[in-house]
């Protein structure tokens, strides 16, 4: 059974950074995409950024050029760089895993782990 489990949230003010990680029980480059995404309380969860076969990037208009998605296959491990931090980041960070050729919908994510939350401060 696939297992994620994130790490790396916390509390940090407007204009920092975190770097979140997410360690996954097997080989990460037999998923077609790893992703991660946010939902913030009463909002649907919306995904923030993929990386497809570990090559190629994909980030939600709402965070590009501020995060930075990246992995480490010797540990299997995803991260997400988060830089510039504004409030309306704050939310629950999740990782997913997918084999589909899947975009940034949440439906098309079988695998995902238990989240971390990211609060920034104003």
């Amino acid at each position: 059974q696939v297992q994620l489990v994130e790490s790396g949230g916390g509390s940090v003010q407007a204009g920092g950074s975190l770097k979140l990680s997410c360690a996954v029980s097997q080989n990460i480059n037999s998923f077609r995409n790893m992703a991660w995404f946010r939902q913030a309380p009463g909002k649907e969860r919306e995904g923030v950024a993929k990386f497809y076969r570990g090559s190629s990037a994909y980030y939600a208009d709402s965070v590009k050029g501020r995060f930075t998605i990246s992995q480490d296959n010797a540990k299997n491990t995803v991260y997400l760089e988060m830089n510039s931090l504004k409030s309306e980041d704050s939310a629950m960070y999740y990782c997913a895993a997918t084999y589909l050729g899947a975009g940034l919908s949440p439906e098309n994510y079988p695998y995902w782990g238990q989240g971390t939350q990211v609060t920034v401060s104003s």
